[in-house]
Parts: structure tokens; C-alpha cells; sequence
């Protein structure tokens, strides 16, 4: 079985661009061209330079001891939130803006849940002298405000969402209706493995670094470049298909996604897609999303503002329709709880998003002898406010 992408952008029954008429030409553009760029000696070699000169890879990959000890298990934490801006992110935003420069784009849109893709985006934009305007729901501009300080040090323009929900799925929209209104100058840097092809395609492959280096790490550490598991969040889903990639078709290494349940799968206050979601498009793409009887989409909700996203990108998607992933639901409280207990344990305070990977243990026992890698997505100085609400600290 073939995990990853097909010639016609499907993963599976999942995948395709599911867009305007307005977009065709930068889509068909994009297609036609980000293989081909990103396939140059000289694209290749100064987003190999940019991510070890300006993001720091390689990311360790850290040996958790006092977690490995409490849960009777090898632990290695992957460690994207010592990345530039504090989480992985920046790997695709490097990429893309490389991109857009090749294609001629001056200015750059995107949107942000948790604001670290915002970040991202606008650091990626101040290096490279391009205008950049990041769309944030506006429930996320007031829980993620160190975020958006950030982003408008970085010179960027913050609008926004205040449809819907007002958050992730709400700024998607507006990046959209923008795209769809300034189509020749503008290039979309879309966060996650979701939209239409070729971007769950593209940001994956960004992304993949995070693997590549888990193999060579863990070949020098354990003597085998195979993990017995793979963990990650999945929101949209970019950190995991990072950590997945290189590994899709190694079928001996488990893979598991692990989404946020909010306050309970069956409380109406959840973005548990893969126990909720039915068949559908959102984005741009056909995927799993959370809607009701008659198609609308249901609001998502999680207390990590990266996680509350209706979908799942195209490959999560196929990787739970085919069993190649387990999927396991973690609740604010567990997740909460997790980012504390990681905090306490090994002195690395994680993002909320994170901690719902680390919450895993609460659920699943795993054997002694068994090789555990989770990527640390991001790091928890964005979310100190929620921990102090949370925990009255």
C-alpha cells in the first residue's frame, strides 16, 4: 500500500484541489513549478544553509531519562522547540518563501491557530524584505498574544477573523477570500499538510527534515535508524506528517496521531476529527472533518489554539482509513496535565499542542524494550498564560 501522494494529489480517497476558478492559475502554477524548484541544486543548498545557519538544525533528539524511568520505557523527545521561533514551523516557511521568491511573489499572506506559523511566516518575510499579512481568529489574538506581539515586531500586519468561531478555521477563510482577490502578487504560505494540492504535498516534504534527522540521530543512539513508535499531535497536522515521512512505508514502525478531545469526544467541545469526522471538503481538499447531518461544519474546540481545526490534512486522513496510523483522543485536562508532568520531569516546557503527544501515557503502556520518539512540536512560552489560568500558578 502507497501512503504517500499520487500523481493526481490524492492520498487514498483524500487529497485533490477543491478550488475557485480564480485560484486555478496559482495553483496549476504552484503545481507546475515547487517540485521543480525545490528540486535545484541552488534552492536545495540555500534551504539547506538557512536551516542550519538561521533555524539550528540539526534538532537534537534527547534521550527523556526521569520520563523513560517513570513510564518503563526508551523515551526520545525529537526537539523542534529549540528551533528559530520555537517550534517547527519555520521548517516550511523557509521553504516556501524560497519558493514564492522563485515564482516572483512580493507579497506573502498565511494564517495562524496558535500563532507560531504566524511567527514563522513573519520572520521568514523580515529576513527576505517581503510584505506579509497573517490572518488569526480573533478568540486566538487575545489567548495567543505574545504571539501576535511577535509577529507585529516582525513587521508584520495581524487582521482578524471575526466570522465563525473565530479562530484557525475562520482565518483560513479570510487568507482564502485575500488569494482569491490578489491573485498574481501574493503567495499563500499555508501552515499545515491541509489545502489543496500541491500544499499538503509541498508542506510534508518541508517538513520531512524532522525525519531525516531522526534516522540518523537514532541509528548512532540505539544501532537502528527504526523507532518501535512514532508520536506526534495532530491538529492540521504538519509536525506529525514531518515526523511520519520518512517513515510511511516502514510498516514495522508504529505511528501514532494523537488529537485534541477538548472537554470529551461527546461533549459538542472537541476537534477529535478521526472519532467525529465524516467524509468531506474543507480547505480545498477532500478529507475528514467534523460536520453535521447536513454538511455545515461543525465548530471544533481544544484548549491549545493549534489544535482546534474541524479536518485533518489529506495524509492523516488516508493514514487512519487505513489503519497505518492509531488514532488516540487527549483531553484538555490530560494534555494540561502532561505539559506539567514534562515541565517537572525533564525541565522542558512544552507547547499545549505538545503536551497532548506526552499525554499519551495516561492511555497506553508500552514495553521496556521499546523505542519511543515524540516530537516536541513547540515550546510552552506562547501558552503561559493558559498554564497560569489553568493551574492558578
Amino acid at each position: 500500500m502507497k501512503y504517500n501522494v499520487d500523481n493526481k494529489g490524492y492520498y487514498g480517497d483524500f487529497g485533490g484541489a477543491y478550488i475557485p476558478e480564480m485560484l486555478y492559475p496559482n495553483i496549476s502554477e504552484l503545481e507546475k513549478n515547487y517540485k521543480k524548484i525545490s528540486s535545484e541544486p541552488k534552492f536545495i543548498n540555500e534551504f539547506n544553509y538557512l536551516l542550519k545557519q538561521y533555524v539550528g538544525r540539526p534538532t537534537p533528539l534527547y534521550y527523556a531519562k526521569r520520563l523513560s524511568k517513570k513510564y518503563k520505557t526508551k523515551i526520545y523527545l525529537k526537539r523542534e522547540d529549540l528551533c528559530h521561533t520555537g517550534a517547527h514551523k519555520i521548517n516550511n516557511t523557509i521553504g516556501q518563501i524560497l519558493l514564492a521568491e522563485k515564482l516572483g511573489k512580493k507579497r506573502i499572506i498565511a494564517e495562524t491557530g496558535a500563532g507560531q506559523h504566524g511567527v514563522a511566516t513573519a520572520t521568514v518575510c523580515a529576513l527576505k524584505g517581503l510584505k506579509c499579512i497573517i490572518y488569526m481568529g480573533e478568540i486566538d489574538i487575545i489567548r495567543q498574544s505574545p504571539n501576535v506581539a511577535r509577529m507585529k515586531m516582525l513587521g508584520a500586519e495581524v487582521r482578524p477573523a471575526k466570522s465563525g468561531s473565530k479562530t484557525l478555521k475562520d482565518a483560513t477563510n479570510e487568507a482564502i477570500r485575500d488569494w482569491i482577490n490578489n491573485p498574481t502578487d501574493t503567495h499563500y504560505i499555508i501552515g499545515s499538510v491541509v489545502g489543496p494540492h500541491p500544499y499538503p504535498d509541498m508542506v510534508a516534504r518541508f517538513q520531512s527534515v524532522i525525519s531525516k534527522e531522526i534516522k540518523k540521530q537514532l541509528k548512532i543512539k540505539e544501532g537502528t535508524p527504526f523507532p518501535d513508535y512514532l508520536i506526534a499531535c495532530v491538529g492540521g497536522g504538519s509536525n506529525a506528517a514531518g515526523t511520519f515521512y520518512e517513515y510511511l512505508d516502514e510498516t514495522k514502525v508504529k505511528i501514532i496521531a494523537v488529537e485534541a478531545a477538548g472537554k470529551g469526544i461527546e461533549t459538542g467541545k472537541s476537534a477529535a476529527t478521526s472519532a467525529l469526522g465524516k467524509e468531506g471538503i474543507i480547505h480545498g481538499s477532500r478529507t475528514l472533518l467534523m460536520q453535521t447531518e447536513d454538511g455545515q461544519i461543525t465548530e471544533p474546540y481544544s484548549i491549545s489554539a493549534g489544535l482546534d481545526y474541524p479536518g485533518v490534512g489529506p495524509m492523516h486522513a488516508n493514514l487512519f482509513r487505513t489503519k497505518r496510523a492509531e488514532f488516540i483522543s487527549i483531553s484538555d485536562d490530560e494534555a494540561m496535565t502532561a505539559g506539567l508532568e514534562l515541565s517537572q520531569l525533564e525541565g522542558i516546557i512544552p507547547a499545549i499542542e505538545t503536551g497532548h503527544a506526552f499525554a499519551i501515557f495516561q492511555q497506553k503502556k508500552f514495553k521496556p524494550n521499546d523505542i519511543l520518539v515524540i516530537n516536541l512540536s513547540g515550546r510552552g512560552d506562547k501558552d503561559l498564560d493558559t498554564y497560569i489560568d489553568y493551574f492558578k500558578l
